[in-house]
């Protein structure tokens, strides 16, 4: 007989630039407590390698995705992201991951949670992390889903089939302060949320160019104290409350751009420089780069027609659809946001967590 601790179904899946493990939530403890305990112990955290797990020694590779059917009318399935820490035993559920959420129809599909259709198949996803709503399309050529594709995105290799995603009005306000601009911790900054909490900083202001390297702009002591100073000022200020536990907001410095796009950026999870940018944080750059006295003027190259920008990142760019028009009482608001991912599965079996009491020693 097998001595190795009790095994969970689970299946690993890139989406988009993220990779993480997805699970069914019936396969999981219904304790929040006792499902985050043993994440953790799947993942191999706390542990800067997380040699004994999953994860991929990194905040976008150390995810988890938990997928059930949903009693909504309006939705098929309900996504719950986990952002589970590295180093730390942490378990974060204060934000949502839209590279994650690409995989989570394919998902739903082979597990039986949605009928699949010919020649494609949507499915309307609740976000239970913000109660908002996803629709994501992708090929299920005769039955079955699309596994090949033409479809590129910067930060993966190849290409593959598109997941298109559709991100319909929240209903949210747009800038959590009520300000096109707020002054942060001595530093003029844009607050936005379009399904991710995020401060927009134009680079020169924490005099940096904005075209570092994320190796580059983690190893400069004084730019890390000054993001240490702005996220929780901001968080406070968008009412998020305290922010030392979590990763939101996430804070993007703005520089122009240089390969036709619209915009550079370089994004903080939340000192830890992404390698490119995640798919939510991407659409609140791209609404906040719309809205009038923002601090993307003069900064940003917009086109004069259409939704598409062009959101350039350290290793490419990801294009995202956003539209922002404006209330009678002169409040800016998102009417539409889509984007094109690709997402892959790597494997689907059992995982075997390391054994509690050893994952509870020194």
């Amino acid at each position: 007989m097998s001595g190795w601790p009790e095994g969970v179904r689970c299946t690993l899946m890139r989406g988009g630039t993220s990779k993480g493990a997805y699970f069914l939530a019936g396969d999981l403890p219904a304790d929040p407590a006792a499902r985050d305990e043993l994440l953790l112990r799947v993942m191999g955290s706390p542990d800067p390698r997380q040699i004994d797990g999953l994860g991929g020694a990194h905040p976008l590779t150390s995810k988890v995705a938990v997928v059930s059917a949903s009693a909504d009318p309006v939705a098929d399935v309900n996504y719950l992201f986990l952002q589970v820490g590295v180093d730390k035993p942490q378990v974060s559920d204060r934000q949502n991951c839209g590279n994650l959420l690409a995989g989570v129809g394919p998902f739903a599909v082979e597990r039986g949670l949605v009928a699949v259709g010919d020649p494609e198949t949507s499915v309307r996803i609740r976000m239970l992390n913000t109660g908002d709503l996803a629709v994501a399309t992708f090929p299920t050529p005769d039955g079955r889903i699309a596994v090949t594709g033409d479809t590129e995105i910067s930060g993966v290799p190849g290409a593959g089939a598109p997941v298109v995603i559709e991100f319909p009005p929240s209903g949210s306000p747009l800038l959590p302060t009520g300000n096109a601009r707020d002054v942060v911790a001595g530093t003029e900054v844009t607050c936005v949320d379009n399904g991710m909490p995020t401060v927009l900083i134009p680079a020169a202001a924490l005099e940096v160019t904005g075209y570092e390297t994320p190796e580059e702009l983690e190893a400069d002591p004084v730019l890390t104290d000054r993001l240490r100073e702005i996220r929780p000022a901001a968080g406070k200020l968008m009412g998020l409350g305290d922010v030392a536990r979590t990763t939101v907001p996430k804070l993007s410095l703005l520089a122009p751009p240089r390969y036709g796009g619209a915009i550079t950026t370089r994004t903080f999870i939340p000192v830890r420089c992404h390698t490119s940018i995640g798919v939510l944080g991407a659409a609140s750059v791209a609404a906040g780069l719309r809205v009038e006295g923002g601090v993307g003027e003069g900064i940003a190259r917009l086109p004069s027609t259409g939704d598409r920008l062009r959101i350039e990142h350290p290793t490419g760019f990801l294009d995202i659809e956003t539209r922002v028009t404006y209330e009678p009482d002169g409040s800016p608001t998102v009417s539409r946001t889509a984007v094109v991912r690709t997402a892959r599965k790597i494997f689907d079996g059992t995982v075997f967590p390391r054994s509690a009491d050893v994952a509870s020693r020194p």
